[in-house]
């Protein structure tokens, strides 16, 4: 009822917008088994950004989900997870491009769109002053890859479902960036590409 955003990004396009500190952002997998890759940024100072190495290694788990704390760069709390119910969400696989897709799949899939694109897309219609330099490792929300016992990894079928939701509490003025994965060349959106919802609301916490 207080959604400052509710959106729908169609499937395979980038989204960007701001989460004010103390504000939840909200991502819904309408339809189920979805893959939505994520940024996070100091919206005051984009070159502090969210780190997978920082966030991994102070959570002592590579998985994320409830309880969380994303970390940036510099070592600073920017978001914590505050409700999900998908489980688990993947820091490790990274985003698609034309090149992983050349190499993963067949030279013929390099044109196809890929998340990389669409970061790209969403960094040139917003005036910010950032570059494919701006492009760290991101996390996969809802997206399931499973690690190997040789220390592989491995893109499976999604562990969500449609409506399952994460839920991150702003913990500072943050720009996030998405790209609603447009993969059809493995399973982590069961080869279909579907929208997601995006909603940020004031947190019944206040600011943290």
């Amino acid at each position: 009822m207080n959604a400052r955003i509710d959106t729908v990004v169609p499937a395979g396009e980038p989204w960007m917008g701001a989460v004010r500190r103390g504000e939840t952002f909200r991502i819904v997998d309408l339809e189920g088994n979805q893959a939505v890759d994520t940024l996070f940024y100091n919206a005051d100072d984009t070159h502090e950004h969210y780190s997978a190495q920082n966030t991994i290694q102070a959570q002592g788990r590579i998985y994320l989900t409830t309880g969380s704390v994303l970390l940036s760069n510099r070592g600073r709390p920017m978001l914590r997870i505050e409700d999900d119910t998908c489980g688990r969400h993947d820091t490790l696989g990274g985003a698609c491009s034309s090149e992983s897709n050349t190499v993963r799949y067949a030279l013929e899939k390099r044109y196809m769109h890929s998340c990389r694109d669409s970061f790209l897309l969403a960094l040139a219609r917003h005036d910010h002053g950032m570059t494919k330099r701006d492009l760290p490792s991101n996390i996969n929300f809802f997206m399931n890859v499973p690690v190997t016992p040789e220390g592989g990894l491995r893109f499976a079928d999604g562990i969500s479902a449609a409506g399952r939701h994460v839920e991150l509490i702003a913990l500072m003025d943050t720009l996030v960036l998405i790209s609603n994965c447009p993969q059809l060349n493995n399973p982590c959106n069961a080869y279909n590409p579907t929208p997601i919802r995006v909603m940020t609301a004031t947190s019944s916490q206040g600011k943290q």
